[in-house]
């Protein structure tokens, strides 16, 4: 079942987080995309962690899918409720598919099940070239170009914020999160075999991996429900904070199919007042770099 959100205003449809605490609902862990920290989920910490254990976990590990989703592994809860933005959702169906007792609820966010084809696997390997030769920023630019985000006045300040925390990780993280990128393996069978409330979420305008990814990931999974947020790109998280927060509070309001249903609340979820407007960074330098994060 997909839900449209639109792009103004409070969310109204949201089953309130206490209710998921009240559950009892497994600690969330949240994993950010391609050199991306917590920073991606500010807005989401904010309105969940007074009310559930939540934490951000880095995805370090090595340069395979398979040894960071171990590494995380080692360190996470017994079991949890886990999202996954980009390539975070990647690291996120791994360990579903490598620990899927572990894994309570599962909520992908601008992300894909599928591996790279020969062709987009080769296109890493100039960025990696680039990226050690002290060129990072400009590779980071090139794998999240400014049409990635829905136009809006605070674009550019979201892409200058991550570009600069991209480059404080450093080139060799990089370059191990690209060669894990370039050979993670196809995850549908994962996504069948997931019984637990799934919650797909992606930005309507994200050319990067674009609806139908979505639409196919949800129709792999018996308990998925699909949310498309309007003005929204690849980083739904902070482009459109309100609306996120709010699918991710019913996502976790929801009963599991091993539960027994619960009397519902009549509490709604607190939104999170609008930030206020900052002022609009430089223009971005034009963009030259191939881009294999694409998926068509």
């Amino acid at each position: 079942m997909a839900d449209q959100q639109g792009g103004t205003g409070q969310t109204n449809r949201a089953r309130t987080a206490e209710h998921a605490a009240d559950q009892g609902i497994a600690p969330l862990v949240m994993l950010p995309g391609l050199m991306g920290t917590a920073e991606v989920f500010v807005p989401q910490l904010r309105a969940l962690s007074g009310v559930i254990p939540t934490m951000v976990a880095p995805l370090l590990g090595g340069d395979r899918i398979e040894t960071i989703a171990d590494h995380l592994l080692a360190q996470l809860p017994a079991r949890f409720s886990l999202a996954g933005l980009s390539m975070g959702g990647i690291v996120a169906m791994e360990i579903l598919r490598r620990a899927p007792e572990r894994v309570s609820r599962l909520c992908l966010i601008s992300t894909s099940p599928l591996p790279d084809t020969p062709a987009q696997a080769a296109e890493w390997e100039p960025l990696i070239i680039a990226a050690r030769s002290g060129r990072l920023e400009d590779v980071l630019r090139g794998c999240l170009p400014v049409d990635c985000l829905a136009p809006s006045p605070q674009r550019l300040d979201i892409l200058n914020a991550i570009y600069e925390q991209g480059c404080t990780l450093g080139t060799e993280l990089f370059v191990a999160q690209a060669r894990a990128l370039q050979r993670r393996t196809d995850q549908q069978a994962a996504l069948r075999r997931f019984k637990g409330p799934a919650l797909i979420l992606c930005g309507a305008q994200d050319p990067l991996t674009p609806l139908k990814r979505h639409e196919f990931m949800a129709a792999l999974m018996p308990n998925a429900r699909l949310c498309v947020i309007g003005e929204a790109g690849h980083l739904p998280t902070l482009e459109q904070p309100d609306q996120v927060t709010g699918a991710m509070a019913e996502w976790l309001a929801e009963v599991a199919p091993d539960q027994d249903e619960r009397p519902d609340t009549s509490r709604d979820i607190a939104t999170i007042a609008a930030g206020a407007a900052q002022p609009a960074a430089p223009s971005l330098p034009p963009l030259t770099l191939t881009n294999p994060l694409k998926i068509s």
